[in-house]
């Protein structure tokens, strides 16, 4: 099972009726790796801090990028310390991954457009999996695509989960999340005074 991979077919599939803040997105899916790689045995946590095991490959370049990453030495760094690391334009590495292993197409089109045309998942047996993740309400899932802003469900997917190790991670992603809007409306309000000194306001 690779949540982070699910994560991302899930997101490009409802790309066209949500607007999906790559960062926050990024976040998740940085999130949704660490539950792949506790699976992988990669990982383990102890409390909110990431503790590497023996690494061992995984099969998929992204996990394997993301394992060869961890911090291997004392202090160990906490989960959302880790978000942020390797978050930085995840959303972006994953979307070339899924098009350069086939898992996504751009449409083809006879006219020429100056716009970047949108990558979309093709039918394929991941495809089919993350969409049965998805429409099934898997809690994991369901709770990272809120995290991204993916999922407008209003009930708390989190209220399933009690393992320690996925509470833990839910909670970095979902305060990462929230500072990174703080942030947003911070520069969004000196962008706007700034203006206002431009116009003689």
């Amino acid at each position: 099972m690779n949540t982070a991979r699910d994560l991302a077919i899930v997101a490009l599939d409802m790309a066209p009726d949500h607007t999906v803040e790559q960062g926050d997105l990024s976040l998740a899916l940085a999130a949704a790796e660490v539950f792949d790689l506790i699976d992988a045995r990669a990982l383990v946590l102890d409390g909110d801090l990431i503790t590497p095991s023996a690494q061992a490959p995984t099969g998929d370049r992204l996990l394997d990028e993301a394992a060869s990453s961890l911090v291997r030495q004392d202090p160990y760094e906490s989960v959302e310390d880790w978000l942020w690391r390797r978050g930085r334009g995840l959303s972006a590495a994953y979307v070339q991954d899924l098009e350069r292993v086939g898992l996504t197409a751009r449409p083809r089109s006879r006219r020429i457009s100056l716009r970047a045309t949108r990558t979309a998942p093709v039918d394929s047996a991941a495809r089919r999996q993350a969409e049965e993740r998805w429409t099934s309400g898997e809690p994991v899932l369901a709770a990272l695509a809120t995290a991204a802003g993916i999922n407008d469900e209003s009930a708390d997917a989190t209220e399933e989960l009690t393992d320690e190790a996925v509470t833990t991670v839910l909670a970095a992603v979902g305060n990462a999340v929230m500072e990174l809007e703080a942030v947003r409306q911070r520069r969004a309000i000196e962008d706007a005074a700034f203006d206002n000194v431009w116009r003689g306001f």
